[in-house]
Formats: C-alpha cells, structure tokens, sequence
C-alpha cells in the first residue's frame, strides 16, 4: 500500500511541523508516507479567481505527482476538496477526468483516514487541557468531516472539549476572499474569535492551517494567550 502525503502550500512553506507530526503518528500504526517532490499547489487560488486554465495546469501537476499512490493524505480539508473539483476542471477531456476522478476517490483528509481507512479512534495520546473546536467549511461541508475529528479528541486522556459557540461560522479567511474583501473577512474573523473567548478554552484546534493561520493572527493581535493547533499537532503532542 502507497500513501503519499499532499503537504499544501500552507504546511509545507509555513507550518511544516503539522506534516511532520502527520508522518510521525501514521507510522506508529505502520504507515510510511510517501513524499512525491513534484507535488505544488493544488490549484484553488486560480480556480476560484477564475482563472481555470492555470488551475488545470497545476492540477495536471498534482495528478502526476500522486499517479501511482494507493492513498493521498491531506492535512487541509480545503486543498483535499479542491481535488474534488478537478472533475469539473477536466470535464471535457475524457482521458484527465478518468484521471480526476480517480485522484479524488483515493484522497483523504488527515482524519478521515486514521479514522475510517485505519480505524484509528484512539492514538493514546494525554492533553489536559480545556479545547475548542473550529469546523473549517471545506473540510466539514464538502468533505463531510464532521464526526472523525470529534471521535478523536473525546479518546485524548485529560481533554475537556468545550463547544465553540455559532461553530460552523466561516472564519472569513477564504483564500482570496481575504484580499478582495478585506474589510468584511476582518469582520468575520473578529466575530469568530470573540466566540473563541467566549468558550473560555485554552486551546484552540482545527483541521486547516489556513483558517487556523487566519484566527491565530486576530487572536495575537489582540494579545489573547489561546493556544492554536491543528488536531495532528494535538495528537502528537500527546502521544510523545
């Protein structure tokens, strides 16, 4: 069995302690990740801006990158589920769609395979600490992650995990959203963050460096002590 890791540009370029701690707990279960090098974008910053061609040309890309792999694994429910629009981009070439198609029935959000491809509910791991936890809208509505990074956290030894009010809430980052439409995304995250505090957790977690990057910067800019982390980096925090 072959499973690679989709890094994202986010984790790869600034949070590669999240691919790492990905790598370490699915090796404790068996699981050697491969690292395709010619891996890059997935593409959605071109496909929502409109510009399809470029997106299809970086996810010619991807496609060959993970062409052999039995598995592919994302920390990022957002980049995993813009595999799930390379249908769309390919819909008039029937040899990519076949393509397409076939990357996005082998690719995974990081939960979604330690839960239901290995079965994985319980890592062993202890974090005494009171956690809160933000549903990234890719990840949770196109994927449907919704359950997995639940289960996990309630078998962590010691987490008291406390519910972040008006969860589903977009945190306004978006991708290019955030540019466009400054003012309003500053809006949504400083909504979002206000929640964040009113759970009263110390530990803020997620399933999307993204979104986590966007809230982690409103909360620093408010000098609030919330510790932010994507669930990987919980878990192996945990078990280490």
């Amino acid at each position: 069995m072959k499973v690679s890791l989709f890094i994202t540009c986010m984790s790869d370029a600034i949070y590669p302690r999240v691919g790492e701690a990905m790598v370490r707990l699915l090796a404790r279960y068996g699981v050697q990740l491969d690292f395709p090098k010619v891996q890059t974008c997935c593409g959605q910053p071109a496909f929502n801006s409109g510009y399809w061609d470029d997106a299809r040309a970086t996810a010619s890309t991807i496609l060959d990158a993970f062409e052999d792999s039995d598995f592919v694994i994302s920390p990022s429910g957002s980049c995993t589920g813009m595999i799930h629009h390379y249908p769309k981009l390919f819909e008039n070439d029937p040899v990519m769609l076949e393509r397409a198609k076939e990357l996005q029935s082998k690719s995974y959000e990081f939960t979604q395979f330690l839960v239901n491809v290995l079965g994985v509910t319980d890592v062993g791991a202890s974090f005494p600490h009171k956690v809160t936890y933000h549903p990234s809208c890719h990840g949770s509505r196109l994927l449907g992650v919704k359950d997995e990074p639940i289960a996990l956290m309630n078998h962590v030894k010691g987490l008291e995990l406390v519910p972040l009010p008006f969860a589903e809430d977009c945190c306004g980052f978006g991708g290019t959203f955030a540019v466009k439409m400054a003012d309003i995304s500053g809006a949504m995250v400083t909504e979002k963050v206000d929640h964040v505090l009113e759970s009263e957790a110390e530990v803020l977690v997620g399933l999307d460096m993204a979104c986590l990057m966007n809230i982690s910067g409103n909360l620093r800019y408010r000098n609030e002590p919330v510790r932010v982390m994507h669930l990987a980096e919980l878990l192996y925090e945990g078990v280490k």
